[in-house]
């Protein structure tokens, strides 16, 4: 299905895309990829060094990115998927398969699918199970759709640690925005949990009786540290991913409170970094209790 000399495109070269495209292009694939970031002349520098450094192609729009690529892999923010399959759909064909990556409702993604078949070409659709970064090529995914089975070995060819979980699209998607629900909504309430111990000097005894409640998790060790982090490094794409997960909530007859709040509480945690002057620094390591006394001293008058 993906013979070893197929060119590879793929749409976003954010956290998730460079990840996946680095290590394609490791492996000996001739890929190619397309970032909104080549329009901006502000931009436009740092990623071509990016992709240069990534050995992978630039392509300076959607046309030449797809041109001839008989797979084409979409990881672009949950806001921007259904634009790109808009704009892309028309550039497609017969024999092309494009994999639609983005955390998004199961109803985006059929709409989405609608707009890619109607083209003539195939719709694959993934759910990323995990953070990339810590399991890079081998993060897991669910795949979905007519050729999801079909697809997934030659995937794995590539390095793809992929399942197909259903030849109907949505199923992946569904799996993955209730599983979002839980995993982010623990890192919001550990936000506003371990934020305002803080205030009231009470953290060690918080994480103390968590630790004993829940234990195995981490409470007394990283685990805040991470959880928290996820939220000051990723809380804005991780807010319109929850926003797509209170479509899907709604989509089954339920109101999202819990997939709505989470995602007004990612989004309050970035204001309120920005607010402060506070910049996540990848290159150090994360401290909750060193973000809360920066958010604190900023709200207290000198």
């Amino acid at each position: 299905m993906l013979p070893p000399s197929a060119t590879l495109c793929l749409i976003g070269f954010g956290e998730a895309g460079g990840i996946l495209g680095a290590d394609l292009a490791r492996r000996g694939c001739a890929l190619r990829s397309y970032d909104i970031l080549l329009d901006a002349p502000a931009t436009r520098d740092a990623m071509l060094a990016k992709l240069a450094s990534a050995g992978v192609d630039p392509a300076f729009s959607l046309a030449d990115a797809v041109r001839g690529a008989k797979l084409i892999v979409c990881a672009v923010t949950a806001d921007a998927a259904r634009d790109v399959a808009r704009d892309v759909a028309p550039l497609l064909q017969a024999g092309q398969i494009f994999l639609d990556l983005n955390s998004v409702s199961p109803d985006t993604k059929r709409g989405n699918a609608q707009l890619i078949e109607a083209s003539g070409a195939s719709y694959v659709e993934a759910a990323v199970m995990a953070p990339v970064p810590p399991q890079r090529l081998q993060v897991p995914m669910l795949l979905g759709g007519a050729r999801a089975a079909e697809l997934a070995p030659a995937l794995g060819l590539l390095g793809l640690n992929v399942t197909a979980v259903a030849a109907d699209i949505g199923v992946a998607s569904a799996i993955k925005m209730c599983r979002s629900v839980m995993i982010k909504g623990i890192e919001s309430l550990t936000v506003e949990c371990l934020l305002t111990a803080r205030h009231y000097g009470a953290e060690d005894a918080v994480l103390a009786s968590l630790a004993a409640t829940f234990p195995g998790m981490g409470w007394t060790q990283q685990q805040p540290d991470y959880l928290i982090s996820r939220v000051a490094e990723h809380g804005r794409r991780r807010a319109a991913e929850l926003r797509e997960v209170a479509q899907t909530v709604a989509g089954a007859g339920l109101p999202p409170r819990m997939a709505s709040a989470v995602a007004a509480s990612q989004d309050a945690l970035v204001d309120a970094m920005a607010n402060a002057g506070v910049v996540y620094d990848k290159t150090a390591e994360f401290s909750w209790r060193v973000l809360a006394d920066q958010l604190h001293n900023k709200k207290t008058p000198s």
